[in-house]
């Protein structure tokens, strides 16, 4: 080649494919935009949180993930499938599980009954081997009884398994909720304002096992969130909304410094 050397080529970054991509999501009530145009990605493994003053769009955007809201325009995609072609009660299905605000139990049942629920999720029985109680049908009730005593073992419920979700203080029906949305065997986990309710040490008791269930089940994770030091302490990358659009994506201290976010909370001063 008289002499010329070729020039070298550094190595190759190649791009991680987000699990969840969220597109120019659009939702209206009426003559009101709830969401306009907000776009994110979120990556394998990731937890992200997403934040913003009351009204921002948090929980129309967390409904839109779990089906209950349909956007106006845009697209939402799961593994690189939309899930808009789906309805709600396909998500978990699809690997989406989740959690609520306010609590969505069964007060008089156990704790492992509830727990019991999610499974069901993802269970594939039928009337007719169910009555029969065919082999594929037994099969599938001890998957479930495995991993119901399994989820309930992990979150530290088994000395309570047997008792009423009813009689029992609220951060411990916070962990059964939370049981049952593993025992769907989610990718990808929503946890609708987890800390809400929650005292000081309880908070931060969940932000050690939120980063443990991350860590091992390589799940990931979407929180949407009030209490800034749950967010800036667990998360990879924080999502911030007003008034329906995205002010701000980046991470913790970075969207800390957004002058933006800065003043849709405070006007002034440190988030």
């Amino acid at each position: 080649m008289n002499g010329m050397t070729a020039p070298s080529v550094g190595p190759t970054v190649q791009r991680v494919e987000p699990l969840l991509a969220v597109r120019d999501i659009v939702v209206r009530f009426g003559g009101i935009v709830a969401l306009d145009r907000v776009t994110f990605d979120i990556e394998p493994g990731q937890i992200v949180g997403l934040i913003g003053p009351n009204g921002a769009g948090k929980t129309t955007l967390f409904n839109c993930f779990s089906r209950l809201y349909t956007p106006s325009s845009g697209d939402i995609t799961f593994a690189g499938q939309s899930i808009l072609d789906f309805p709600a009660h396909r998500m978990a299905e699809l690997g989406i599980g989740r959690t609520f605000q306010s609590l969505a139990l069964f007060h008089n049942l156990s704790v492992r009954d509830n727990v019991r629920i999610g499974c069901h999720t993802r269970s594939r029985g039928n009337y007719l081997s169910d009555s029969l109680r065919l082999p594929s049908s037994r099969r599938c009730e001890l998957a479930i009884d495995e991993t119901t005593e399994a989820m309930i073992e992990y979150l530290g419920l088994s000395g309570v398994a047997t008792l009423r979700v009813g009689d029992l203080p609220f951060g411990t029906q916070k962990r059964v909720e939370l049981a049952r949305a593993l025992a769907t065997k989610p990718t990808l986990l929503l946890l609708d304002e987890p800390a809400c309710g929650l005292n000081h040490e309880e908070v931060g008791e969940l932000g050690e096992t939120i980063r443990r269930i991350q860590r091992d089940r390589a799940l990931t994770i979407l929180l949407v969130e009030h209490h800034m030091g749950l967010v800036m302490s667990i998360s990879d990358k924080v999502v911030a909304l007003n008034f329906g659009r995205r002010i701000a994506e980046g991470t913790p201290s970075e969207v800390q410094l957004s002058p933006d976010v800065i003043t849709a909370y405070l006007g002034t001063g440190d988030v």
